[in-house]
């Protein structure tokens, strides 16, 4: 009985071209926002100034780091999709939602544009959620599910030093 070839390079995980494509489209617009908020959050570590710089300093020491490691696995995400993550300056500028800030804001304003910051990462992950559940994909659901707890989370944290 001959054994049916199969072509090694073919994705078969239960999720269609189509869908896999839509998916790795939105996550890649993700990818660009998460990457630009790391370079945000890195930029204020290393200018921040002023009477709470340790503080923030260290806080956002610890964001930047956390922000990292969750790039690898967006982009790992978009690979086991079947599509090239984005990974240069130009494609994240074109993606983004989050732009950059010009100059050195000072140490609170610095807090402001990172929460706006978040807060748009946290949208644009939540609007890839119709296509991930209508896909069936429960991998990409997980990992939104997860960073949004995250962006929500600092956004909130941030957002509290900003109270009088």
């Amino acid at each position: 009985m001959a054994t049916k070839k199969t072509n090694p390079t073919k994705i078969d995980i239960g999720i269609s071209e189509k869908d896999r494509a839509k998916i790795a489209e939105g996550l890649s617009g993700f990818l660009a926002d998460s990457y630009t908020l790391y370079l945000m959050t890195h930029n204020f570590h290393w200018n921040v100034t002023g009477p709470m710089f340790t503080s923030l300093h260290a806080m956002f020491m610890t964001q930047y780091t956390e922000q990292w490691a969750a790039l690898d696995e967006i982009a790992e995400r978009i690979r086991a999709l079947g599509y090239p993550a984005p990974g240069t300056y130009a494609q994240f500028a074109k993606l983004a939602t989050v732009k950059e800030v010009a100059g050195v804001p000072k140490a609170l304003d610095m807090v402001a544009h990172l929460v706006a910051a978040h807060e748009a990462t946290a949208r644009t992950g939540r609007n890839i959620f119709p296509l991930v559940d209508k896909a069936n994909d429960q991998p990409t659901a997980d990992l939104l599910t997860r960073r949004l707890e995250i962006h929500e989370k600092t956004a909130w944290m941030l957002r509290s030093l900003l109270e009088e």
